[in-house]
């Protein structure tokens, strides 16, 4: 396996040695390219979708319209370390991204930046991240996002992603910490309620990254990345894919009891939980009967996967705007 690791190889310093602005056609990128390879580095897809598990929790908390200024506050700093976690990623992973279709297109493998830059990039927005959350919010929430973004960086990038096929279960924790600090973020101390939310997104992050990365399998076979699809046929993976999916609804259902909900959030859960269930056993029946990917469609369950968290999280902030 080829584990460039945090230092970059001979051949990458040589070829981003001029001062990060080569562009891929061996001319000087522009500054657009390179405000777009910054950009590109924070992974805003995956900014979007931890915000939207952060505000909701935040409306919940404050039993209604949480204060402006606190949003903000608690939005900036959010995605400021979302930003820092996506790009330490691309610096370490820098060696496979230049190898895999999906991800070649990225700054560091078309040496639109250098990984030093890059390096020094992610440092600041988690400095920042940390100065905005405990100046404008608080110190708790300043914390759990520091702790989220050093366990995406430490344990699953650098410790599990390229060790076991574990690494998107136990990795995934980190996607799981903006629940905590929107609901810290409103009340300044933890609470059973965000802990259940933290655990329907853990739940939720095996079907939805193995539905991807059966659709890229290819590519993290030639890296040497052991996600499940790699080393499982697709219909072991479509059977864990339903383990999972069963008890995150059941998870997300025990949100009604322990925060005594109003009756939009358990409707709104049942409804989504049950049509998931039913997207995840038709994909698993296709994989049972064909590993052609044609045939499985595993993008249609990952995109299943993004509306059913974002419609699930506006049900946990409508819940006491309607109760």
């Amino acid at each position: 396996m080829t584990h460039v690791g945090p230092s970059a190889s001979a051949a990458e310093q040589s070829r981003s040695s001029s001062d990060g602005t080569g562009s891929p056609g061996g001319g000087r990128a522009t500054v657009r390219d390179v405000v777009g390879a910054y950009v590109g580095l924070t992974k805003p897809r995956v900014i979007e979708l931890l915000l939207l598990t952060t505000v909701p929790v935040m409306f919940y908390a404050a039993r209604g319209v949480p204060a402006l200024g606190l949003v903000v506050a608690t939005v900036i700093g959010g995605a400021l370390s979302a930003g820092s976690a996506s790009a330490f990623n691309c610096v370490y992973d820098r060696d496979i991204d230049e190898q895999m279709r999906r991800t070649r297109r990225r700054a560091l493998p078309r040496h639109i930046v250098t990984a030093r830059s890059a390096l020094v990039f992610a440092t600041v927005l988690a400095l920042l991240s940390t100065v905005v959350l405990a100046l404008w919010v608080n110190w708790l929430s300043a914390g759990l996002s520091l702790l989220a973004n050093a366990f995406y960086v430490l344990v699953y990038t650098m410790l599990l992603k390229r060790r076991t096929t574990q690494n998107i279960v136990w990795g995934g924790l980190a996607g799981c910490f903006p629940t905590l600090i929107g609901w810290t973020a409103v009340t300044g101390e933890l609470a059973w309620t965000p802990i259940v939310l933290f655990m329907v997104v853990f739940f939720w992050t095996p079907p939805h990254t193995w539905a991807l990365a059966l659709r890229y399998r290819e590519d993290y076979a030639n890296v040497d990345v052991p996600m499940l699809p790699v080393v499982k046929p697709a219909a072991e993976v479509g059977r864990q894919i339903v383990i999972y999916s069963w008890v995150m609804v059941a998870t997300s259902l025990l949100l009604w009891p322990v925060a005594d909900t109003g009756i939009v959030y358990p409707l709104v859960a049942a409804v989504l939980g049950g049509v998931f269930l039913l997207e995840a056993h038709r994909m698993w029946g296709r994989a049972k009967r064909s590993d052609s990917l044609t045939e499985i469609s595993p993008m249609r369950l990952f995109h299943s996967s993004n509306l059913y968290l974002s419609l699930l999280f506006v049900a946990v902030a409508l819940d006491p705007l309607l109760s």
